[in-house]
């Protein structure tokens, strides 16, 4: 099985691919929407992209592909982000006057840049891309990365072949990012087993209804179904219109599943169900 992801070797988006399919080969990728694009044009036969961060929050861009593109959610995991300080063998951490990495990476060490305000944020499309950045020049200019560094994984370090000046530099220990797993619509996939299923659903709500988004989360709390997250869009065909996403603990085992959806067709514009998983435990969390 061929796993498209965004960035390269050592990104944490990788880890999340092996996670979710141990035994997969892959596909890196320049941006999410290749990702998108590969699994869609049978290039890969899935594709893995972070969502949201414990930290940062959601990743709006893949949130607003998953509606631009008809792939189906088929899984998720969530990955334990420890980033980490490095640069070329040469750099001491006293000279760092840049750091580069993926916004998302540089928000999650927003206090690193506070305490040293000296070091400016770069941002870089990927955070293994940033390392493997330092490692290129090394070969080219090293004298263009004097005293810049990248914040990645200990395994991106490990594969670049540069020097850990700090671990463990994000915000704060419990940190994880959620990932997605799509496939193509009408592949073949496992069905999720009753229990902790998760049915992940975007929608429109009809226009000038007062109370209408009220209305639409009562579907599911009279029906026992507990949301893990509702979050809003912006409708880019319609100026100030929003589109949600909702994640609710559902799945096609679940009867009360059916009943919900035709409830909620007279309450939305547009609705539709983006998939049914299993739902994947947060790790650090002392509850599920």
């Amino acid at each position: 099985m061929l796993v498209a992801y965004q960035g390269v070797p050592g990104a944490y988006s990788e880890m999340a691919a092996r996670f979710l399919f141990p035994d997969c080969e892959t596909l890196p990728c320049e941006t999410f929407d290749d990702v998108f694009a590969a699994v869609e044009k049978k290039k890969a036969d899935r594709g893995v992209v972070p969502v949201e961060n414990s930290l940062a929050g959601s990743i709006h861009q893949n949130y607003d592909l998953l509606v631009s593109h008809k792939l189906k959610v088929i899984g998720e995991t969530y990955v334990r982000v420890e980033h980490a300080l490095m640069a070329l063998p040469a750099t001491k951490r006293a000279t760092v006057h840049s750091v580069r990495s993926h916004p998302q990476a540089l928000a999650q060490c927003s206090a690193f840049f506070a305490e040293n305000p000296r070091v400016k944020p770069v941002t870089w499309y990927d955070t293994a891309g940033a390392a493997r950045s330092l490692a290129e020049a090394r070969e080219t200019d090293p004298a263009s990365v004097a005293g810049v560094a990248a914040i990645a994984s200990e395994a991106a370090a490990e594969i670049y072949g540069l020097k850990i000046l700090k671990k463990k530099l994000q915000n704060r220990a419990l940190n994880f990012t959620r990932f997605l797993a799509t496939a193509r619509a009408g592949t073949r996939t496992p069905v999720p087993s009753p229990g902790e299923t998760k049915t992940s659903l975007t929608f429109i709500p009809v226009r000038n209804r007062a109370g209408v988004l009220h209305a639409i989360t009562g579907v599911f709390a009279a029906h026992d179904v507990d949301l893990t997250k509702i979050e809003s869009r912006p409708d880019p065909d319609n100026a100030f219109d929003y589109r949600f996403h909702l994640d609710a603990i559902t799945g096609p085992h679940d009867p009360a599943l059916k009943k919900i959806l035709a409830a909620l067709k007279p309450l939305t514009r547009e609705l539709r169900v983006l998939g049914s998983y299993a739902r994947a435990k947060v790790p650090g969390n002392r509850e599920h």
